[in-house]
């Protein structure tokens, strides 16, 4: 079965139509269904927009919360990190202040070393001094022996002489005795 056309007069009537609205620049009942049509799917388009726009405003809303606690966090952080800057400042003061103390103590303790050097050096001479002391007065204690033995020898060679004296004066009391006596002999037999 071939399919025969068959005439419809309101085909052509529609064909003349559509021409005749072309020139005439008049939307046609296919016109006006296309922009319904159309109208319908920007509705569709505009609810689908509008669903996305409440989304994305939702997604904001809860960005904006998100990032309210996010930046309040950050607030807290940087807070706490000024705090640990101030205190690790107050640390690092402190720790010149101790690093200046090390170091005084360092040459205090540099000054006592020389110190102890400088006394155990007074300590060596006072030891040379005391030993040539020592050796002085040995050597006053030989002079003043020397002295002393030198003062024996001299007194002892008085005592020589004066023993010589006394044994010179005996001799000559002895003889003068003799002589006194027969002085007396002599005396006693004339009275």
């Amino acid at each position: 079965m071939a399919k025969e056309k068959i005439y419809d007069p309101f085909e052509g009537f529609k064909q003349f139509s559509e021409i005749w609205t072309g020139i005439m620049n008049i939307p046609t009942k296919r016109d006006i269904a296309n922009v319904a049509n159309l109208s319908i799917q920007s509705e569709g388009k505009i609810d689908n927009l509008e669903e996305l726009i409440w989304k994305f405003q939702e997604n904001i809303g809860s960005l904006n919360k998100e990032n309210l606690e996010l930046f309040q966090e950050m607030v807290k952080m940087v807070k706490q990190m000024q705090l640990e800057f101030k205190n690790t400042v107050h640390e690092v003061t402190e720790l010149k202040k101790m690093k200046d103390d090390f170091d005084e103590l360092r040459k205090a303790l540099v000054d006592i070393k020389i110190i102890q050097v400088n006394l155990r050096d007074i300590r060596e001479e006072l030891e040379d001094i005391k030993e040539s002391q020592n050796k002085m007065k040995h050597l006053d204690e030989q002079k003043t022996i020397l002295s002393d033995l030198q003062e024996v020898k001299l007194g002892l060679s008085q005592l020589v002489e004066i023993k010589n004296e006394i044994a010179s004066l005996k001799g000559l009391v002895g003889k003068e005795s003799a002589k006194g006596k027969r002085i007396e002999k002599d005396l006693i037999t004339t009275v």
